[in-house]
């Protein structure tokens, strides 16, 4: 009983220095995060507060046509998972797998960004789904990047997410770290496919990392 009090302090406790240290994380943000079971391997809270909050945006404008939130964390090493999409109607997760970031962001870590025709290197923000089509990577889906100077060139770039080779537990084991793209969201071969249909048309997509240029640059933060 004392230790499950304990427990309970000490979440209260965390909870609380959240809501002062980031204003993003209300108690609102807080239930819809804990309402969703992701299992083991939870989204760092500050990362799902920020994409829930730009997904709200995108709600109150129309532009959601398909309820689905991904959210991708550059916090983290590329050889952990670090992709989850959430079926924000039902509050469940659909997946939680790796994704690669640009050859040019960095190796295992994603460090630089960058909104460029030819840089390799990932976009952070905020995006919106848009259709598929088979490309030199098999079936791809387009993205729409909703920052201006940040990601939206990344239609014209062809910043896509489809499925690779390179991204998967067996290439980490092999090179030591996961394969890099020329700039786009990969993901793993065997899901593409299901992942793809599950987030095309009108979903959401927010690429993450704690990075100052992006955090402060962003009116879709403010």
């Amino acid at each position: 009983m004392k230790t499950l009090l304990f427990f309970l302090l000490s979440l209260i406790n965390v909870l609380s220095i959240s809501a002062k240290t980031s204003p993003a994380i209300t108690a609102e943000t807080r239930l819809a995060y804990y309402s969703i079971d992701f299992g083991e391997d939870m989204p760092d809270i500050h990362a799902f507060a920020l994409a829930l909050q730009g997904y709200e945006k995108l709600v109150l404008k129309g532009k959601i046509k398909n309820p689905k939130l991904s959210i991708i964390d550059f916090n983290r090493s590329a050889n952990e998972k670090r992709l989850w999409v959430i079926d924000m109607e039902k509050k469940e997760l659909i997946y939680h797998t790796l994704v690669a970031h640009g050859r040019n962001s960095g190796q295992e870590i994603a460090q630089s960004f960058s909104n460029s025709s030819g840089s390799f290197q990932s976009s952070l923000g905020f995006y919106l789904t848009a259709y598929t089509y088979n490309g030199k990577h098999g079936n791809s889906l387009k993205l729409y990047g909703l920052e201006e100077n940040i990601n939206d060139a990344a239609f014209d770039r062809g910043i896509v997410i489809h499925g690779a080779d390179y991204v998967s537990e067996q290439f980490i084991k092999n090179h030591g770290r996961l394969g890099r793209s020329l700039g786009c969201p990969a993901v793993p071969q065997n899901i593409c496919n299901k992942l793809i249909s599950s987030i095309q048309n009108g979903s959401c997509l927010f690429i993450y990392k704690n990075n100052d240029d992006y955090l402060t640059a962003s009116d879709w933060l403010k």
